[in-house]
């Protein structure tokens, strides 16, 4: 081999690191950019030297570790996000519903001093329109979030799907340049992981590296949601069993529309609204129906065990909403179910599903959504036509079909529905019927005391006060925020460590490529010299002759 084609050969793979150095500081600020390396080899045919690749910096198993961590970090920035507003809202010292529980309580004890007084008893008036426009303020509020979330779940959906799509379109981009090259497109496959990336901060997937060439992902369960060069679409639609309810169903190949379970989801954005919802989001606003339900059933119980200022017995002094039953939209049965309050005081904070398995009422199973476990048997009464569990009476009415679902949410909504109903001072029933002869003293404070004490009795749950409850709510919710912030805290920790081993592997060091290419600049140099120092040897060999 001449010495021209030995420098040539050097001219062109210096040209080539050149080229690879010069595109590595140029895409420095490139998300999803892997810094390139230039290999070169010696040419076995006759000498010099070869570019046998240009390498980018790429490690899959970094990658994936990174992809996780990041998931789980947007995961936990999502929920963190949310809860803080709860916990802000619960925890507010003048917004709260804790004081103005307090001040409701005492107004009932300045009635209790002073029976007849009508500022006494329009205190009472007053607080208690104040008390329970906070819980419908609180139960708006709470409302207003599972509405943001319902938004948020449809955007991210829209944003997976579109980032799906682009993965199956850089599959077959992929195969496409490489079936003609013989190569791999760097440019692409770059633009590809950095896809996968910004997916998994969204959604949790699975990666499979089929052929070398294509990526498949799935989710969940193992549905695919990128299969080579198709990719399928996830959809946002409302809850078979819930409406107002917002979840993720998947599309299969055959155009069937499935709605995945909300466990299913546990990474990403997506993830961490999901898992906010289920645990956090729908828990409170039932605590804090439950906290409505009970002031207001109780309260009225004993309000309507006094007299009022004219001698008649009391009234409801609050008015509440009653349980709703949902039902799935494939139930083939004709059956409905209705739901009424037996015992207010055993009524929980969870939710129920309820799944018809047989022929007769005793043939329904109820699960307690808050735990997953089924009510036992022995824990239901049953007569031909009701279920009796937890405090509530379901009446069944028409006939069900094996399978039929329904979902019971004895206290989701309730805290917007609580009112007061007395505004004429002369009707609070302040005094108590003479046990002897039902005589009436309008100076009697027996059953404002009695009122009034109903603030230090276990009526929630039959296990708390109203104040107990409602300090179990908020210490509930703010250790839920302080743990999330601990794990989204160390989880981001965790990203950061991986994303520097990442950087350090595949991201450009400006120094490092300066450094390349003054490098590079002097082997051209040489080369060149080298093709200078050939010309002048032919030259005085002709200048020989």
């Amino acid at each position: 081999m001449s010495l021209f084609s030995i420098g040539l050969s050097g001219l062109n793979t210096a040209q080539a690191a050149l080229q690879t150095a010069s595109s590595n500081v140029s895409n420095v600020f490139t998300p999803g950019y892997n810094r390139q390396l230039t290999l070169v080899g010696e040419n076995t045919v006759g000498g010099g030297v070869q570019v046998n690749d240009v390498q980018r910096q790429f490690n899959k198993y970094v990658a994936t570790q990174l992809n996780t961590a990041s998931g789980n970090s947007a995961a936990l920035n999502a929920y963190s996000n949310q809860v803080s507003q709860i916990d802000n809202l619960l925890a507010d010292r003048d917004a709260g519903l804790a004081p103005l529980m307090q001040n409701f309580f005492s107004s009932l004890e300045d009635l209790a001093g002073a029976p007849s007084d009508p500022a006494a008893r329009q205190g009472v008036i007053g607080t208690a329109d104040t008390l329970t426009a906070q819980f419908r303020s609180f139960d708006s509020y709470l409302d207003d979030m599972q509405s943001g979330i319902n938004g948020n779940i449809r955007d991210e959906v829209t944003q997976i799907n579109n980032t799906a799509k682009q993965v199956a379109s850089l599959n077959r981009e992929i195969a496409l340049a490489k079936a003609k090259t013989g190569e791999a497109p760097n440019s692409l496959l770059n633009q590809r992981d950095n896809m996968v990336a910004e997916l998994s901060k969204r959604i949790g997937v699975d990666l499979v590296n089929q052929d070398g060439d294509s990526y498949n992902l799935t989710i969940g369960n193992g549905q695919p949601l990128v299969a080579g060069r198709q990719s399928f679409s996830l959809e946002a639609v409302s809850s078979p069993l819930d409406p107002s309810r917002t979840v993720v169903a998947y599309r299969d190949a055959g155009g069937n529309l499935m709605s995945l379970d909300e466990s299913t989801f546990e990474k990403g954005t997506l993830g961490g609204l999901m898992t906010f919802r289920r645990e956090t989001l729908d828990k409170t606003q039932n605590q804090i129906g439950q906290m409505a339900l009970t002031l207001a059933s109780e309260f009225n119980a004993q309000h309507k065990e006094g007299l009022d200022l004219n001698g008649d017995p009391g009234e409801d002094f609050f008015d509440i909403g009653s349980p709703k039953v949902l039902f799935h939209d494939k139930n083939t049965g004709g059956a409905t179910l209705t739901a009424a309050y037996v015992d207010s005081q055993k009524v929980s904070a969870s939710d129920y599903d309820v799944r018809f398995e047989g022929p007769g009422t005793t043939d329904f199973v109820v699960t307690r959504r808050a735990t997953g476990e089924e009510i036992p048997a022995a824990d239901i009464t049953t007569t031909a036509t009701t279920l009796t569990f937890d405090g509530l009476e379901l009446t069944v009415a028409g006939t069900p079909a094996t399978g039929d679902r329904f979902q019971v949410q004895p206290t989701r909504d309730l805290a917007g529905e609580f009112k007061n109903l007395i505004h004429d001072t002369a009707r609070i029933a302040a005094a108590l019927p003479d046990p002897d002869d039902g005589s009436f003293s309008s100076g009697d404070n027996s059953n404002a005391l009695l009122l009034q004490n109903l603030q230090h009795k276990n009526i929630v749950g039959g296990k708390a006060s109203i104040n107990e409850a409602y300090a179990s709510i908020v210490s509930d919710v703010g250790n839920r925020t302080n743990v999330v912030k601990a794990n989204l805290s160390a989880q981001q920790g965790l990203t950061e460590q991986l994303t520097a081993v990442q950087q350090s592997e595949s991201g450009v060091n400006l120094d490092e490529e300066a450094a390349n290419l003054i490098r590079y600049q002097q082997y051209y140099q040489a080369n060149a010299k080298v093709i200078e120092t050939g010309g002048n040897l032919l030259d005085t060999i002709l200048n020989l002759r």
